[in-house]
């Protein structure tokens, strides 16, 4: 069975999509059991073939078959690079060598970049901001979109058919079983990963989301198709992606979401935990919780895309060697690092013969940026003082 779809979007435009189940961490870093896509497309005008992007280095000899089945490579004569990293650039050079009079075009930074990546000097022009480019029966226009996520992003419009092209922005994790936004319930399961999406390889930039589509606007960009090189196409609904982005972007919260990440290397903490997550499901909260213990981990690009919309952190952490436990030093680091907008956390932190953790952690989390809204330590098992101050910094009811 092959692992790649093309697909006839409209009568000119064909998407061509790898469904990658192997990658096991996207970026080396984040945990992808749901898969990713990657698409790229060929739109035949009149007088210019285009193909935008590629897929994976490494993807080579599937990404020629997938593009020999629509046309031959040497007819190709523009190839727009959005952008350079390898999950999109990394099958060019397999097409170039296949087609020697096809340009490269991209942001000015693609010519250092693809000389640097592939060795590949005199085939790329860098673009201006808003370049006209004609196809024929229309032309396209291509917009830089700097820092979603890299500085030489840009996006493609083509004109005629109010198509946006817009490689990672608007993308999103996980292999969806429908090309595009056809069937409501797939939009619906598929707009977590987008989310989580959103926090994890753009998260540090979120402000540029908002700047760049209000850039859109004034440029006239209505969008009827929006074609991104990972997950969904939207073309029957693509304002609810845009509004989606929006809303992510803004630092909006879902009322009375509580996300509670903690490690427990002993149990201990666990049990606090465990009595925090009864008493804040009596009192209407909807705590989502993350475990890191012996006998279980959460998965931290999952954790990323749930602190995005939450109202309040409870963030557990074990002292470890008259330190921080490791693994939650490193998950508070990205967290700080990928959450831009000011959160509330509550440090909750256990310790055998002396408490370092707690402290450590507030004052990583109030360079940051963060607001921390109290700390419960305690030395081995926790007692009902704990749950009481817990009580009063949450200003919720604990049952008789």
């Amino acid at each position: 069975m092959k692992s790649y779809i093309v697909r006839k979007l409209t009568d000119r435009l064909y998407i061509l999509r790898y469904n990658d189940e192997k990658t096991r961490y996207f970026e080396a870093l984040w945990e992808i059991p749901e898969g990713i896509t990657y698409n790229s497309y060929v739109y035949f005008g009149d007088e210019k073939t285009v193909l935008f992007d590629g897929w994976k280095k490494g993807l080579e000899e599937h990404f020629i078959d997938a593009l020999t089945s629509i046309l031959d490579p040497k007819d190709i004569d523009i190839i727009v690079s959005n952008h350079l990293e390898p999950d999109h650039s990394g099958t060019v050079p397999a097409v170039l060598n296949l087609n020697r009079r096809a340009q490269v075009v991209g942001h000015p930074l693609a010519k250092r970049m693809f000389s640097s990546f592939y060795g590949i000097k005199d085939r790329v022009r860098g673009v201006r901001d808003g370049e006209r480019i004609p196809l024929g029966n229309t032309a396209m226009s291509l917009h830089y979109v700097p820092w979603l996520h890299w500085p030489e992003t840009i996006v493609s419009y083509i004109e005629g058919d109010k198509t946006l092209l817009s490689c990672d922005v608007f993308g999103g994790y996980s292999i969806p079983p429908t090309v595009d936004d056809e069937d409501d319930e797939v939009v619906e399961k598929y707009l977590p990963y987008a989310k989580k999406y959103v926090f994890t390889v753009i998260g540090n930039y979120i402000d540029y989301i908002v700047k760049n589509i209000e850039k859109l606007k004034t440029r006239g960009i209505d969008p009827s198709i929006i074609a991104p090189a990972h997950g969904l196409v939207f073309r029957r609904k693509p304002e609810k992606i845009i509004e989606y982005y929006m809303e992510l972007a803004s630092g909006a919260t879902k009322r009375g979401k509580i996300v509670v990440v903690y490690d427990s290397m002993y149990g201990f903490i666990d049990a606090f935990m465990e009595e925090a997550v009864s008493l804040l499901g009596e009192n209407g909260a909807r705590p989502v919780v993350f475990r890191a213990t012996d006998s279980e981990r959460f998965q931290v690009g999952d954790l990323i895309g749930e602190v995005g919309d939450s109202e309040i952190i409870l963030l557990g952490v074990s002292t470890y060697e008259a330190g921080v436990f490791p693994f939650m030093n490193y998950v508070v680091d990205l967290l700080v690092h990928k959450v831009k907008r000011r959160k509330k956390f509550l440090i909750v932190s256990s310790y055998g013969w002396g408490g370092v953790a707690a402290r450590k952690i507030r004052e990583k989390l109030e360079a940051g940026g963060q607001e921390v809204i109290g700390v419960i330590e305690f030395g081995g098992k926790h007692s009902l003082e704990e749950i009481e101050k817990l009580v009063n910094i949450l200003g919720i009811e604990r049952s008789s």
